[in-house]
């Protein structure tokens, strides 16, 4: 038996998936990467440095590849490529807290948005299959 049908079908499925994670990390740079600053508020307490649009916005932006993948039934990169980058891109952009806590939020986005993926993989799969139902014979 040859390799080269196996060689291709991991590549097929490697490529979207890297792709999905290099998108995540751009899209987390482009949302998230440039707000460091917490907000201090006049009564002392402290938010940020996200504001809630830049999250609706990633979340929003990172439709499109978990959208595009799993309608080419891509699952790997649909659902483990998007968490992934996230991840990565959370590493990166948290890794300066001395506390170490940052490495409970990047295994927290990491889950987050491998369930959040998963769903969303599952609903458009679904729908793109006429949901399970059977199509009369024409």
């Amino acid at each position: 038996m040859s390799r080269a049908p196996r060689a291709r079908r991991v590549l097929s499925e490697l490529v979207p998936t890297l792709a999905a994670a290099g998108l995540a990390a751009a899209a987390w740079a482009g949302w998230l990467g440039w707000d460091q600053t917490r907000d201090v508020h006049p009564d002392g307490t402290v938010t940020g440095p996200y504001e809630a649009w830049q999250v609706i916005g990633l979340v929003l932006t990172l439709l499109v590849p978990v959208g595009w993948a799993a309608a080419r039934r891509h699952v790997p990169a649909a659902v483990l490529g998007v968490p992934a980058g996230l991840a990565v891109a959370a590493f990166y952009d948290w890794s300066d807290d001395s506390s170490g806590l940052f490495a409970i939020g990047v295994v927290l986005v990491a889950l987050g948005t491998l369930a959040g993926t998963a769903v969303t993989t599952a609903v458009i799969t679904a729908a793109r299959s006429g949901g399970g139902r059977a199509r009369p014979a024409v």
